[in-house]
């Protein structure tokens, strides 16, 4: 018994060391903290969701979920092959055309009325602070921090780790001119060293007068953030970005509820909508859509076209890796919205509204 409770001390003591990592970021402190608890969106030390939002689906347990993991995994959670990609070389691009290049999950590249946006860059090759954890899939990652540009705003949804990634951001520093998140995140940036009077850090609702006729305003998510055991001392949200151009929706992570056709009656129509496509599960329904709900939530969100994410390059969820594109883009036929299906590093250019992409996934065993 005693030599057991001495590993279990060890092994506990040895995690504690482990997680006082930079990587892990750091819990809102001080007056930052502050101003987060007179936030109608947090009470009794937690964030919330505008609905009960359970981690796991009713009838779901963290056990049966263990043992689905273990030995009921789908053996096409990853690619035999590389992913189809093309480098596009983001330094050369004319600054005003208005383009986007998807980098793979939920990180891409905008150049829009003259400014660059970066948005959730994870471009270490992992989305898990485990070394070998999570690894992108082949062909997927060929971006990295190098090829980014000077950007005019970086912009955060939330603080999970295949969204915010502190090796990235670590390269990446000197090249950011604002960083745009929600109530808490701006701590993470305080403690990898960001200046303060770059974080432009808000809550749902909040509208930002981001100068040259852009602005950003926080919308809600349903989701959950944490890069620890301890969950929701930071904000998830998505973003209606409007540029003298564009109005662009920027979903982040989130289950399917009302918000959509709230935000989309209430902010659009929007010329496109970016929504997370992939790592969904029965088993956690309510933080992350279904291919169905995805569909549901393209129509309600009110936009001219839409862009699906978070999926072909890291394995989160219990589902085939190609699931995600080939379900949306055949639930899609229904509705009849034009969807943007590039390959990783593709130009989108967003003026053009008649470019037709392939269903590149279906080459790919």
């Amino acid at each position: 018994m005693l030599i057991i409770i001495l590993i279990v001390l060890l092994v506990a003591l040895y995690v504690l060391h482990f997680m006082q990592q930079p990587k892990f970021g750091r819990l809102p402190k001080g007056e930052r903290l502050e101003r987060i608890k007179k936030s109608v969106h947090y009470s009794k030390g937690a964030f919330n969701n505008l609905k009960a939002t359970p981690a796991l689906t009713e009838g779901v347990s963290y056990i049966s979920l263990l043992g689905e993991f273990l030995f009921n995994r789908n053996p096409h959670l990853r690619p035999l092959q590389e992913l189809p990609h093309v480098k596009t070389d983001l330094h050369h691009l004319p600054i005003h055309q208005n383009i986007l290049i998807w980098l793979g999950h939920s990180s891409y590249y905008m150049q829009l009325n003259g400014k660059r946006i970066l948005v959730d860059p994870v471009l270490s090759g992992s989305a898990s602070p485990l070394p070998g954890g999570t690894k992108a899939f082949l062909g997927s990652d060929i971006y990295k921090p190098k090829d980014i540009p000077a950007i005019d705003f970086l912009v955060i949804t939330h603080d999970h780790w295949d969204h915010l990634d502190y090796s990235s951001l670590k390269e990446l520093k000197p090249k950011i001119n604002k960083v745009i998140c929600g109530l808490g995140v701006g701590e993470h940036f305080e403690h990898w060293g960001f200046n303060p009077k770059m974080i432009i850090e808000k809550d749902w609702y909040e509208t930002v007068d981001l100068s040259d006729g852009f602005n950003i305003t926080l919308t809600p998510a349903r989701h959950f953030s944490g890069r620890t055991l301890k969950r929701n001392t930071s904000l998830w949200v998505s973003y209606v970005l409007q540029t003298p151009s564009l109005k662009i929706y920027i979903g982040g992570d989130s289950g399917y509820d009302s918000h959509f056709a709230e935000i989309g009656e209430k902010y659009g129509p929007f010329d496109l909508a970016i929504l997370e496509n992939g790592q969904y599960d029965k088993n956690w329904r309510y933080i992350h859509m279904l291919p169905n709900e995805f569909v549901m939530a393209a129509r309600e969100i009110n936009a001219k076209k839409i862009l699906p994410v978070h999926s072909s390059k890291f394995a989160l969820g219990n589902h085939s890796w190609s699931e995600p594109l080939a379900k949306v883009t055949e639930l899609n036929k229904a509705i009849g919205l034009p969807i943007l299906t590039p390959i990783i590093g593709e130009p989108v250019y967003l003026d053009k509204t008649d470019k037709k992409y392939s269903n590149w996934w279906e080459t790919v065993k």
